[in-house]
């Protein structure tokens, strides 16, 4: 209809038919048909105002359309119409009417057919506008490989943006992983980065921050969880598959993969960061917006900045939440080390707790055990107050310890102690820890005079002892040792005999013997 209301102002003004239809883009014909049309009407006389819309409308008839295409589905729309009803897709719908009613149309045919018998409603958007610090947009996105300087290699990496919804205002990152640890800390460099904390944050459904996805029931994983509430934000989730809900973020991940990663070579990760941390303050906080039509940074120093929350006093420590298993070995697995729990929960499932520096153990709302967590795979933290108390026993009187308990008991017990250890190769110290039990029973007196009898007859294994005992044989006194004969004078002479007799005198007495 305007453009019928341009055709009868420029017949008006004198312009020519041929005119109107080169500056129009229109067929000459076209334009000589509504010149006929509304000189009919009365509209081409000057003294008379432009007629409206409505009134050319009514006058003039519809806007010319060129003929319409019969479908060649139509001998068909009674079929399309059942399946349509039934649920059937429309690529099955044309399959269908080509195998059992021999139709030779196209698919395209039968989809703008279909799109003709149900039209969809239009997909719209809801704009949503933020004041001051009231919410930020997170999220993830490819980045590329970079060079991992600790290893040298390339590496898979993942840009990190948290965009201010009012200003646009952001903070990025480049990380190699989208692991619990990174996730909360790339939270707290954006935060003091800002140097506040915005009241609600919107972000995505990845598993560091959700454990399920839901419209109207989404769990939020326990180290996020705590987080929030530490910082004291609320954690707004979309709908799943709907990135558009953080629209703002998106389009700040998208900018920065266009304008700073395109076409860009980095020595490694680390000198990317640097330079990226150059870029969102000169580059991306420097110019207009294309929605707002100002400044990011000096939009977000002018209104928002103080108006985010104050950032914690404390630093948040919990880093990431397990739900592990106890072994019968009175341990639980985590990140490669192994922490002991209370026996009585061997076989239930435990949460863990895991800190930057200890890492807590808890049976439902009850904390069951307390370690320094672990530096390095394969340690082992152990409390033997975990264990039965037969097993803690073991564990518990090493061989130092065992010829301590023996000292205290008195000197024969630590002689049979330390003579069992030192035997070799057999290992004694079970015998050892058997021998030193033994004591709870009978008392220190009665051990040492049971150590004291089996020394005497030189045997001090545990039997020997554990027999005496039991037979009371440790309250009999020892016998007397016997008393000892003194042995005959040995006579020696202090003088050879030649000194009592002369050379030939002993020839002589023989001699004088024999007569």
């Amino acid at each position: 209809m305007n453009y019928l209301r341009d055709i009868v102002h420029r017949l008006r003004l004198g312009q020519s038919e041929r005119a109107i239809a080169r500056d129009m883009r229109l067929a000459r014909r076209t334009v000589r048909k509504y010149r006929e049309l509304a000189a009919t009407a009365g509209y081409l006389e000057t003294s008379t105002p432009l007629p409206e819309v409505q009134a050319l409308a009514s006058a003039l008839g519809p806007e010319a359309k060129p003929p319409p295409t019969v479908s060649t589905v139509l001998p068909y729309k009674e079929v399309v119409i059942q399946h349509l009803d039934a649920g059937v897709e429309i690529m099955t719908i044309f399959d269908r009417l080509r195998d059992d009613y021999g139709y030779a149309g196209s698919y395209s045919s039968i989809r703008r057919f279909v799109h003709r018998l149900r039209p969809s409603e239009p997909r719209v958007y809801l704009r949503v506008h933020c004041a001051p610090g009231e919410e930020a947009q997170v999220d993830f996105g490819y980045a590329g490989l970079l060079v991992d300087p600790t290893t040298g290699l390339h590496r898979q990496a993942y840009i990190f943006v948290m965009t201010l919804s009012f200003s646009r205002h952001q903070y990025a990152e480049l990380v190699f992983d989208q692991r619990m640890p990174t996730w909360l800390g790339l939270h707290r460099r954006a935060f003091e980065s800002f140097g506040g904390v915005p009241a609600r944050v919107v972000l995505d459904n990845l598993k560091a921050a959700v454990l399920q996805a839901s419209v109207y029931d989404p769990v939020l994983s326990e180290p996020y969880r705590r987080f929030a509430q530490h910082c004291g934000f609320v954690v707004s989730p979309n709908r799943p598959a709907t990135p558009e809900h953080k629209g703002k973020v998106e389009s700040g991940i998208h900018f920065i993969k266009r304008s700073f990663l395109a076409g860009q070579e980095f020595i490694d990760i680390r000198e990317a960061n640097r330079r990226l941390a150059v870029w969102v303050t000169e580059r991306a906080g420097a110019r207009p917006h294309g929605t707002t039509h100002q400044p990011p940074l000096a939009l977000f120093r002018a209104h928002e900045q103080q108006k985010l929350l104050p950032l914690p006093s404390q630093p948040f420590e919990l880093v990431e939440t397990k739900i592990v298993k106890l072994h019968p070995d009175c341990h639980v697995t985590i990140d490669g080390s192994y922490y002991s729990a209370p026996y009585r929960y061997v076989g239930r499932q435990l949460d863990a707790y895991i800190f930057e520096r200890v890492v807590q153990l808890l049976c439902g709302t009850a904390l069951v055990a307390t370690h320094l967590r672990a530096l390095s795979k394969g340690e082992w933290h152990t409390r033997l107050e975990h264990y039965p108390p037969g097993k803690a026993a073991f564990l518990e009187k090493t061989p130092e310890r065992c010829r301590q308990l023996a000292a205290n008991i008195g000197p024969a017990t630590r002689e049979v102690v330390d003579t069992l250890l030192a035997e070799r190769p057999l290992d004694r110290l079970r015998s050892v820890q058997a021998i030193l039990r033994l004591t709870e029973t009978v008392g220190p007196g009665r051990m040492e005079a049971a150590c004291r009898r089996a020394l005497f007859y030189g045997d001090g294994r545990y039997r020997r002892i554990k027999t005496i005992l039991d037979a009371a044989l440790d309250k009999v006194p020892l016998p007397e040792p016997a008393v000892s004969q003194k042995p005959p004078p040995v006579f020696a002479f202090q003088r050879p005999a030649t000194e009592f007799f002369g050379p030939g005198s002993a020839t002589r007495v023989l001699e004088q013997a024999r007569a």
